[in-house]
C-alpha cells in the first residue's frame, strides 16, 4: 500500500551536511558476540530481494547511507509497464547506474564505457549496437557496490555520501575510454523529460539539471528538478553530447525542451589499472546548491575513495550497532541485519547541507533548525515503532519533517513524495508516527502545532492542493455524516483506517488537555462497529441506506467502483484498499479487544488460526493472510489478545521462516514498501511488536518469540534513561519457539506484554523457552494486553 518563509538564521554549513550521518554514531561494541567475529554491518545482504517479481525501485542493491538523497545503484530491465526495481540479478547486462531511489523519483544514470561511441542502451542481451554491457563478480555491502563490465573489462565501484554519489572506474589500456551521463532512462512508475541542461564548467567539471515530472496514480503530480555537478579526477580529452538521434562529438552545452534522450559523454585516454574517480553532487534547489553539497561532503576525503567508502560502513555500522545479537543461526543474522538496513535506506533526503530545499509549490525554502531534515517517503507502518526504539533522534526528526510540510503547505502529508502531495496512501497514519513519538517522550517540535495539524487532517475533507497531488481524506465528509463509508462512495476498508487515526488524535488531544476533543475523536474512533456485520462476523459493505451488500463475499476485494464524490480525485475504487473483509476485519489495532468482544473469542480464536494454516502454501502472501501487505501485518500478535499467546510464538516464528529468505529470488514474500516488511522482522525478531503503534497513552510492547538467545539493545540516552535492554531467551531454538516462564527485570511475568516506560528504564526480559506450548502463561483474562477504550 501501498503538496513565505520568515527571513532565517545563517546555518553553519559542515555542521548541517554531517549531522545525519553523526546522528547514527553511539558506543556499541562492534562485536556481534563471542559467537561470531562479524559485526553486525557484516550481516547485512543488499542484494536479498532484488530478483523477485515485487521487486520494488527502493529495493535496490546499491550504495547510500541512512536516509540518503543519493543511492547509487545499477539499472539492467528495459520492459513495458511497470519498471518496478530496475535492476535484476538474473537479467545479465547492466545500462547504467543512477542515483536516485525515491519512491516516483529517479535521476541521473552513467554508465562507462569503451571502443566505438553508443548513446543508446541497447537491447538486453548486450549487443554492440548499444553501450549495455554483461556483468559480473558484483558485491553488495552497506555503502558499497561494485562489479565488473565484462564487455569492456572496466571495474566499477560505487560509494556514497548523503548527497554525493562517489563512482571509481578502473579501465584497460585504451584511448577510447568514456563515462555516458543519461538524464532519461527508465524507472519504477517513468517520468517525462521536459527539459534538461549539461554544460562544461571546466576540464574536469560537468554540470546542468533535468526538469522531471512523474504521470503515476492520478496524473502529473510529481514535478522537480534535480540539479548535478558532476567532477572527474582527471581532465577529459574531450566532450560530446546526445539531444535526441542528433550527436555532438565536441561541444560545450545543450539543452533538451522535450521527452528526448539527452546525454552528456566524457572521453579519457587511460592506462592499465588507470583509475577514473568521479564525484557526483545533486541538489532539488540549483547548481550552486548542488556545488555547495558536492563540496561540504567530499571534503573530508579528497579523491580517496576508500576513505569514503569506510565512512559510509562507518554510518551504517555506528547505526546497525545499536542493537547486538546472539546466538541464532547466520541465516537469522543475515535476514535481521539486512531488515534492520532496509528499516533505514529507502527514504531520502530532500534539503541540501545548509538547510535549503525546494517546496511543494517550488519555491526555495529554509529550514531553521539545523538539526531537521525534509525527508520524502511513500508510507510509515512499522517504521514508527523499530525508530522510536532504536533511534528517536530520526524519529524527532521525521516528526519535525511532517511539519514543515504543514507549515509550506498548510496538510500534513501521508506519503510524500519530494516534497509533493501524493495522496497515494489511504487514511493519515503519518499521524501515527507523530503521536507514537509523544507518547514516549520524544518531543523536540511544536506539540501545539502537531496537534493542530493532525485535528485538520481528521475534520477537514480531502482536496486537491495547489501545489500538486491530492491532500487529506477523500471519503472524510460521509465518513463523518453517516459513520462509516456508504460503499457507493467509498472503499469500507476507509472506515477502518480513519478510525484508527481518530484514535491517535484523541490520544493526542488527552496528552494536551483537550477533553472535547479527547471525546469527540474517541467515539468516532469506534466507527468500524458501524460496518462490522454481526451475521456474519466480518467488516462488510454497507450501503447509504444502512443495508448491507449483496452477494458478499469475505475473501473478495469487493467490485470495482467509480468514485462519484465531487472531491475531484475522479479514481475508480474497491470496497477494500489491498485487502479484504478477512483481512481487514482483524485491523482494529487501538481497540482489539473490543472487536474479540463483538465477534465472540471462539470465533475470533478459531477464524484466525485457520486463517494461518489456510496460507501455508500461499506463504502468506495471499489467501487470508496476508503478511506481505500493511493491512494485515499484525495479524499474528492478535493471539496476545485472544488469550491465546503461544500462538503468537507459532506464527510470528512462522511468517519470520517463510516469508522473509537470505538470497535475491526468496527475500519477501511481499511488498517490501519502503521497509515495511524489513521493520516488522526486525521487530519480531526481538521478540516484540506494538498492535497500535505505540499510540496509548502508556505504550507498551506485545511479546512474541525471539530468534535469538540474547538481545542488547543500547537506549538513546537523550531520550531515555536507561542504557541498555536486553532480552534473553534461554534454551531457544528453532524448535523452542514457546515461552514457559518470563522475568521482567528479575520479577515474574505472567502477561505478554510490558510497558515502554519499563524498557526506557533499562533492564531486562528474560523468556525461558520450550517445544511446546505453555497454555497457562499469559493465558488469563486479565493477561491481555491494556485497551485503551473504555468499556461499556
Amino acid at each position: 500500500m501501498s503538496v513565505n518563509m520568515k527571513k532565517t538564521m545563517v546555518l553553519t554549513t559542515l555542521g548541517f551536511a554531517l549531522c545525519v550521518q553523526t546522528a547514527w554514531a553511539t558506543s556499541a561494541p562492534e562485536s556481534i558476540g563471542t559467537d561470531s567475529a562479524k559485526t553486525p554491518v557484516d550481516y547485512v545482504n543488499p542484494k536479498i530481494g532484488t530478483a523477485q517479481d515485487w521487486t520494488r525501485w527502493m529495493l535496490f542493491p546499491g550504495a547510500t547511507t541512512p536516509f540518503g538523497m543519493v543511492g547509487v545503484s545499477p539499472h539492467n530491465l528495459d520492459r513495458g509497464g511497470w519498471y518496478k526495481g530496475g535492476f535484476d540479478p538474473r537479467v545479465n547486462s547492466i545500462d547504467g547506474f543512477s542515483h536516485l531511489q525515491g519512491w516516483t523519483m529517479a535521476g541521473l544514470s552513467m554508465m562507462p564505457a569503451t571502443g566505438p561511441l553508443r548513446v543508446t542502451p541497447g537491447p538486453l542481451t548486450g549487443a554492440e549496437s548499444g553501450y549495455r554491457s554483461r556483468f559480473s563478480r558484483d558485491e553488495a555491502s552497506p555503502g558499497y557496490y561494485a562489479l565488473t563490465l565484462d564487455d569492456y573489462g572496466i571495474r566499477a565501484e560505487f560509494t556514497a555520501t548523503t548527497r554525493c554519489g562517489f563512482h571509481r572506474y578502473t579501465f584497460p589500456r585504451t584511448n577510447e575510454a568514456r563515462v555516458l551521463c543519461a538524464l532519461k532512462f527508465p524507472s519504477e512508475y517513468g517520468f517525462d523529460l521536459v527539459r534538461g541542461h549539461v554544460k562544461k564548467t571546466s576540464d574536469t567539471e560537468i554540470a546542468g539539471y533535468s526538469r522531471q515530472i512523474e504521470r503515476y496514480y492520478t496524473g502529473p503530480w510529481q514535478d522537480y528538478t534535480l540539479y548535478f555537478v558532476i567532477r572527474f579526477s582527471r581532465a577529459f580529452s574531450s566532450l560530446g553530447f546526445w539531444n535526441g538521434g542528433r550527436v555532438i562529438t565536441n561541444a560545450s552545452e545543450t539543452a533538451s525542451l522535450l521527452d528526448a534522450p539527452i546525454g552528456v559523454f566524457a572521453n579519457f585516454a587511460v592506462e592499465t589499472g588507470e583509475p577514473v574517480m568521479t564525484q557526483v553532487g545533486f541538489s532539488f534547489v540549483s547548481i550552486e546548491q548542488a556545488r555547495l553539497n558536492l563540496e561540504t561532503e567530499t571534503k573530508p576525503f579528497g579523491w580517496d575513495f576508500e576513505a569514503a567508502r569506510q565512512a559510509a560502513r562507518k554510518t551504517w555500522s555506528d547505526l546497525l550497532g545499536r542493537i547486538t545479537v546472539e546466538g541464532g543461526t547466520e541465516a537469522d543474522k543475515t535476514k535481521f541485519y539486512t531488515s534492520f538496513y532496509r528499516s533505514y535506506c529507502a527514504r531520502m533526503t530532500l534539503n541540501d547541507v545548509n538547510g535549503r530545499y525546494r517546496d511543494m509549490y517550488e519555491q526555495v525554502a529554509q529550514l531553521r533548525d539545523p538539526d531537521a531534515a525534509v525527508y520524502g517517503c511513500d508510507a510509515f507502518w512499522n517504521l514508527n515503532q523499530l525508530w522510536c526504539l532504536v533511534t528517536p533522534d530520526a524519529a524527532n526528526r521525521w516528526v519535525k519533517s511532517l511539519l514543515e510540510y504543514y507549515d509550506r503547505g498548510g496538510w500534513l502529508p501521508k506519503g510524500p513524495a519530494g516534497m509533493e502531495y501524493s495522496g497515494i496512501m489511504e487514511a493519515e497514519h503519518e499521524i501515527a508516527l507523530i503521536v507514537g513519538a509523544y507518547q514516549k517522550g520524544i518531543r523536540n517540535f511544536d506539540a501545539a502545532k502537531a496537534y493542530q495539524a493532525m485535528r485538520k487532517m481528521q475534520t477537514e475533507p480531502g482536496r486537491r492542493h495547489g501545489g500538486g497531488g491530492y491532500v487529506g481524506n477523500a471519503n472524510l465528509q460521509v465518513y463523518a455524516e453517516r459513520g462509516y463509508v456508504p460503499c457507493e462512495e467509498g472503499p469500507v476498508s476507509n472506515t477502518l483506517e480513519y478510525g484508527y487515526d481518530d484514535w491517535c488524535v484523541a490520544q493526542m488531544a488527552k496528552a494536551l488537555g483537550h477533553r472535547k476533543d479527547y471525546r469527540f475523536f474517541l467515539n468516532r474512533s469506534l466507527s468500524y462497529r458501524n460496518v462490522l456485520d454481526p451475521a456474519t462476523g466480518f467488516v462488510r459493505p454497507r450501503h447509504r441506506d444502512g443495508h448491507w451488500l449483496t452477494p458478499f463475499d469475505p475473501m473478495s476485494e469487493g467490485a470495482t467502483r467509480d468514485n462519484l464524490e465531487e472531491d475531484g480525485t475522479g479514481n475508480p475504487y474497491r470496497d477494500f484498499v489491498e485487502g479484504n473483509a478477512w483481512q481487514y476485519t482483524l485491523f482494529v489495532p487501538h481497540d482489539v479487544c473490543g472487536l474479540i468482544e463483538r465477534i465472540g473469542l471462539d470465533r475470533f480464536n478459531e477464524r484466525l488460526f485457520r486463517g494461518f494454516e489456510n496460507s501455508r502454501s500461499a506463504k502468506y502472501a495471499g489467501a487470508e493472510i496476508n503478511h506481505g501487505n500493511q493491512p494485515n501485518m499484525q495479524a499474528a500478535c492478535l493471539f496476545n489478545y485472544s488469550r491465546r499467546p503461544w500462538e503468537t510464538q507459532r506464527w510470528a516464528r512462522e511468517l519470520m521462516d517463510v516469508c522473509y529468505g537470505t538470497t535475491p529470488e526468496d527475500g519477501y514474500q511481499g511488498d517490501e514498501d519502503e521497509g515495511q516488511m524489513s521493520a516488522w522482522f526486525a521487530m519480531s525478531a526481538l521478540g516484540l511488536f506494538e498492535m497500535d503503534g505505540g499510540t496509548s497513552p502508556k505504550p507498551v510492547y506485545e511479546i512474541g518469540s525471539p530468534l535469538f538467545e540474547r538481545v542488547v539493545i543500547q537506549l538513546d540516552p537523550r531520550y531515555y534513561r536507561g542504557k541498555t535492554f536486553v532480552i534473553e531467551a534461554r534454551n531457544n531454538s528453532k524448535a523452542n519457539r514457546f515461552i514457559q516462564s518470563a522475568q521482567l527485570n528479575g520479577k515474574p511475568l505472567n502477561q505478554p506484554w510490558f510497558y515502554h516506560s519499563e524498557l526506557a528504564r533499562g533492564g531486562s526480559l528474560v523468556l525461558q523457552m520450550g517445544s511446546a506450548p505453555n497454555t497457562n502463561w499469559g493465558s488469563s483474562p486479565t493477561a491481555a494486553p491494556p485497551s485503551w477504550i473504555p468499556r461499556e
